[in-house]
């Protein structure tokens, strides 16, 4: 019985997690959560074939990932809102220039393949080594780190990042926090 008891106690603890990634993946916060139910319905299900000890989180991201491929391709074709129109009639405007960053790079990051953008997701913002994130992705490590210096490297193109001098404050914010402006 304390064998199930651990596992529900780590099941819920990634649960941030999955969500996380699965919103990256899903595009909206209501695909994102039936997408972990389902992934936590079906890890509940095939507990019997965790091995205690093993990354649990790894094996959680798989299971959504299967699952998110699994249904886009019982959905068939998407409507693609490449331009974002949709998405800005759906959205207010952001009031600070971090969430105009933050859209800019969320608009960036959809339009990289979906490989690089699962890539750059799995390593970037959840923390997985190269190592997990092949594992998941069921490839080897170095199409990982290649994927992932694809994305990095298409993501700057876009946003027309050309160096350091291109991060930190705007001239505004510079006067404003007492630091020199980025160049």
């Amino acid at each position: 019985m304390s064998v199930q008891f651990d596992f529900r106690k780590e099941l819920i603890t990634i649960i941030p997690n999955l969500r996380a990634f699965a919103t990256s993946l899903a595009g909206s916060f209501d695909r994102a959560d039936d997408l972990v139910q389902e992934t936590l319905v079906k890890a509940w299900d095939k507990q019997h074939t965790f091995q205690p000890g093993t990354n649990m989180k790894a094996w959680l991201f798989t299971i959504l990932r299967n699952e998110f491929y699994t249904q886009m391709r019982k959905k068939g074709r998407e409507v693609q809102d490449v331009d974002g129109i949709h998405a800005m009639q759906l959205a207010g405007h952001p009031e600070q220039q971090g969430h105009l960053d933050l859209q800019d790079f969320r608009k960036a990051l959809e339009l990289l393949p979906d490989d690089q953008r699962e890539a750059l997701i799995l390593i970037g913002a959840s923390g997985f080594s190269y190592e997990e994130a092949a594992e998941i992705c069921k490839c080897a490590v170095g199409t990982i780190k290649s994927r992932v210096s694809r994305a990095r490297t298409r993501i700057a193109e876009i946003l027309g990042v050309e160096g350091d001098g291109d991060y930190g404050p705007d001239s505004i914010s510079s006067q404003i926090i007492g630091v020199a402006p980025a160049a």
